[in-house]
């Protein structure tokens, strides 16, 4: 029997689930639900299917140490990762993974799952790309249709046409734009119609064999992408020039519109792609009152409101149908009604060269994390965490000399040609231009203040000597 390959699409950056979504950890990297983020639930969905392989990832390699950390977090080690130098859409996406899957095993069966969905039941899911094996078997472009619950206008819709008697599957006899509110009211009526849910299923080789006839361009810049790739550590990076080649087209657009081979499976599973804050309220669990509650949040005479508090004390007082998200450097509140506008504001951000849509105040990277405190004219403050084991880069700062203090924990430092160790307390003072670099030898995080001083302390004043995670000499 051929084995399922789950493809995990993670590239996107869930711009309407501002501020908690940002570009560099956007919204598939987050816990909405539940006690795992997205993609971690998405990777274990297909727990106790039969003949599964390990997943294969394709995201930005911005994530990508995020996304392998967060994989090793719940022992599910794809079998690749797959880095886009920037996004083209799910096709070039998906014919990527492909590409990949045949060089292992032509016979597999890719099931593409975008990393940004709930689905609450899973044994419905499963029981449907059981459906799905048949069909894809069978040669055909399998998608799952969402049966609808409500006339909603932000989803795609797909039109069935006749079923097939083996596996319940219908024919697809047309795929539909986003509605308005009269015309999705009439869909559902109709009981012709399902929501567009992103979720695929074939043959990697049958996929291969669409895309090339009806998209040769986008094929061959993926196959040259692919060729003049090359490792890197537990990633494959993708040759950028030839990628930069390749259109930009959803698996939609270039093929499923166009195939004569498309089916579509009814999926009744709770499924929610969280596009909207009011989507989150709509799939997350109420109080009596109709409230979401998560921090440290007190509400009074408020009903049907999303409330999410992070690092304050939130009072909400008389609100209704209003959503409250609170973060470190942001605060967002809004008309659940106007949910799919937030994307604006974040439009807006970029425009006015803002740096809020981009980052926390928390920055990940793969040695650990860093945290804005204060900062003023020609001063920084940051509060660094060095995860057991790690070591920042060998570099040297042009602009800006570092004083370093240990909080908690052991650091290993490299300054010029000495090399020292300082513990809880101890505290040492970095000139601007001289080569270093913080280590944690010991067994739990290092925490450290870092008091920063110059002229210029922009991130990008950073050239690299050694690093251990292969990132460029400068950022």
């Amino acid at each position: 029997m051929s084995h399922i390959v789950p493809v995990i699409l993670s590239g996107g950056s869930g711009t309407r689930l501002w501020p908690l979504s940002r570009e560099h950890y956007p919204k598939q990297l987050l816990v909405l639900t539940g006690g795992m983020t997205m993609l971690q639930e998405t990777a274990m969905r297909l727990d106790g299917v039969a003949d599964q392989a390990p997943a294969l990832v394709v995201c930005n390699e911005e994530h990508r140490f995020l996304v392998a950390e967060q994989l090793r977090q719940i022992d599910r080690m794809p079998q690749g990762i797959l880095l886009e130098p920037f996004g083209r859409n799910t096709a070039p996406a998906l014919t990527l993974a492909a590409l990949a899957i045949t060089a292992r095993d032509p016979d597999a069966i890719m099931l593409v799952m975008p990393a940004d969905h709930v689905i609450r039941d899973k044994a419905a899911f499963n029981a449907a790309v059981q459906k799905g094996r048949g069909e894809a078997l069978a040669g055909r472009l399998v998608t799952f249709g969402i049966v609808p619950t409500q006339p909603e206008t932000g989803y795609g819709y797909i039109r069935k046409g006749s079923m097939l008697q083996s596996t319940g599957a219908y024919q697809v006899r047309s795929f539909v734009e986003k509605p308005d509110t009269a015309t999705a009211r009439a869909y559902l009526a109709s009981g012709e119609y399902l929501w567009n849910s992103g979720i695929f299923m074939m043959t990697a080789a049958r996929w291969l064999e669409e895309i090339r006839q009806l998209r040769p361009d986008i094929t061959d810049a993926c196959v040259a992408a692919s060729q003049g790739g090359k490792r890197d550590m537990d990633f494959f990076r993708i040759d950028k020039e030839a990628f930069s080649r390749c259109a930009s087209e959803s698996i939609d657009y270039a093929v499923m519109e166009k195939t004569d081979n498309a089916v579509v499976i009814p999926l009744d599973a709770g499924w929610s792609d969280i596009g909207a804050w009011s989507s989150l309220w709509e799939v997350s669990q109420r109080n009596a009152d109709g409230n979401v509650q998560q921090g440290d949040v007190m509400a009074l005479d408020t009903h049907n409101t999303l409330l999410i508090a992070q690092h304050r004390f939130v009072a909400a007082v008389g609100l209704e149908d209003v959503i409250v998200v609170e973060t470190a450097d942001a605060v967002l509140v809004a008309h659940k009604d106007r949910a799919q506008d937030v994307k604006v504001i974040v439009s807006r951000l970029k425009d006015a060269k803002r740096s809020e849509h981009v980052s926390h105040r928390r920055v990940y990277r793969p040695w650990g994390s860093y945290e804005g405190v204060d900062a003023g004219e020609r001063f920084q403050v940051k509060r660094i965490t060095v995860n057991p084991g790690a070591a920042l880069s060998l570099q040297m700062r042009h602009h800006r000399a570092e004083h370093w203090t240990v909080v908690t924990g052991t650091a290993r430092v490299t300054r010029g040609d000495e090399v020292f160790l300082l513990t809880e307390n101890q505290s040492t003072y970095i000139p601007l231009g001289t080569k270093h670099r913080l280590e944690n030898p010991g067994a739990m995080p290092l925490e450290m203040i870092e008091v920063q001083s110059g002229g210029y302390l922009g991130e990008d004043d950073i050239v690299r000597f050694e690093d251990r995670y292969n990132r460029n000499s400068q950022t």
